[in-house]
């Protein structure tokens, strides 16, 4: 699969694409609540794990992040240097998952945590992320 339909994946999730540095700091200076940042890549885990569990995640769980964005590692080279310079302390991984709030990481999904997992973990640990960290309802966002 080529790098365009990687990115569908997400997009069709209602996940923004961020290719420039400015689009990435406007999306974290100017969402209200919280902020889902992908750090997408073509590794397999990405393909066979992460997209998938992010679907599922979405799919099942009652509360969501306010915005999801997303950067693809590799691509968009400046857009994801720009969101993994909010992600300090924890090191360039990807894929990787961030959820902010006000601009600062509240809970980060390395690619150590999303390696080799099924789409079920990780979809699991989102929904319990998007539970802890988010309160935007389906009906809030219809």
């Amino acid at each position: 699969m080529m790098i365009h339909g990687m990115r569908q994946e997400l997009a069709q999730l209602g996940i923004e694409e961020t290719k420039t540095p400015e689009a990435v700091e406007d999306a974290i200076k100017n969402t209200e609540g919280t902020l889902m940042v992908v750090v997408n890549s073509v590794c397999g885990c990405a393909a066979g794990g992460v997209r998938p569990g992010i679907a599922m995640a979405l799919a099942n769980s009652e509360l969501k992040p306010d915005r999801s964005i997303t950067v693809f590692a590799g691509a968009d080279i400046d857009a994801t240097e720009v969101a993994r310079s909010h992600f300090e302390p924890f090191p360039p991984s990807s894929p990787s998952i961030a959820l902010l709030k006000g601009g600062n990481v509240v809970k980060m999904f390395e690619r150590r945590d999303l390696e080799g997992r099924p789409p079920t973990v990780i979809a699991e640990d989102l929904v319990g992320a998007f539970a802890q960290h988010c309160s935007r309802t389906e009906a809030a966002a219809n």
